[in-house]
């Protein structure tokens, strides 16, 4: 009884294999190795060119989905109604399809987070190294705070007076709903990041062709659709920083700490259900 108790802790997860869909071949331990994780500091980065146009990468996708975005949100605020403009459909589109365009075209340079929360997300499942994680959260903040400066320069008047795709928790909802769904809309963004770009699931379903950015981008449109009504739709530290220091009121900072509190703990959450309960990482032998 002890010795079969033994074989179920030592084997975990990983006693029953994985099903296989019919007519392929199945996946098996020497067909795919797990990447070491990357170490916690890594000096030898910062001597790298690589290193630092990864991070111009995501300074200028950060800065090209704000000026996108909030130009779009400014558009749906000027109208007289939402019938002669986008309406929140295609405020949520215009999220999702930058991220699907510019995570597309960066994901191969800097992996494309966008996104301080992805990217926390990413390093507490120890996918970079600290030195890249901060590295990456500074050059997004900064695309995105000139993003927001552009479109304010196109239209400083109207920027302000109609709120400058600032996030608030909006009137009929409290703090907690706000955070609750910041936590939840972040959830879902980063999970499905990690599902869509999970090497051993590419490796065991190569048969299935998936383009990593689509899953993605369609879930920061659904969770647009869900939350905008609540909070405008954070999800995104960086998003939301970069709206609040251009338009600068006392709305756009009283509620602002929810758009960090709840990206970074919804990633988190994100990051330990794939790494133990998807993975099982903990269960895997040495």
């Amino acid at each position: 009884m002890a010795e079969n108790k033994e074989e179920d802790v030592s084997l975990g997860a990983n006693k029953y294999r994985e099903t296989q869909p019919l007519g392929t071949a199945a996946q098996t331990d020497k067909d795919y190795k797990e990447p070491p994780p990357a170490p916690l500091f890594e000096p030898g980065e910062l001597s790298s060119w690589s290193f630092y146009r990864a991070g111009i990468a995501e300074f200028m996708a950060t800065f090209l989905f704000l000026y996108i975005t909030i130009l779009t949100v400014m558009g749906l605020k000027r109208s007289d109604s939402l019938c002669s403009s986008v309406g929140i459909q295609g405020v949520a589109w215009a999220f999702g399809g930058m991220i699907f365009a510019l995570v597309y075209c960066t994901a191969g340079i800097s992996g494309g987070h966008i996104n301080p929360a992805v990217t926390f997300g990413l390093f507490l499942a120890r996918k970079l190294s600290l030195t890249r994680a901060i590295f990456y959260i500074v050059m997004q903040c900064l695309g995105a705070i000139c993003g927001a400066g552009v479109v304010k320069g196109f239209m400083q008047g109207p920027y302000q007076r109609l709120g400058g795709g600032a996030n608030v928790v909006n009137p009929g909802y409290t703090k907690g709903d706000g955070l609750g769904a910041e936590i939840i809309g972040t959830f879902v963004l980063v999970y499905t990041v990690f599902s869509a770009t999970d090497a051993k699931r590419n490796a065991r379903d190569s048969h299935v062709p998936i383009l990593a950015p689509l899953p993605i981008g369609f879930a920061v449109f659904l969770v647009h659709l869900a939350t905008i009504p609540i909070t405008g739709t954070g999800i995104n530290p960086a998003r939301s920083l970069g709206a609040a220091i251009i338009y600068n009121t006392d709305a756009a900072w009283d509620d602002h700490w929810i758009f960090w509190v709840g990206p970074f703990i919804g990633a988190a959450l994100a990051a330990v259900y794939h790494q133990i309960i998807i993975r099982a990482m903990p269960f895997h032998k040495s």
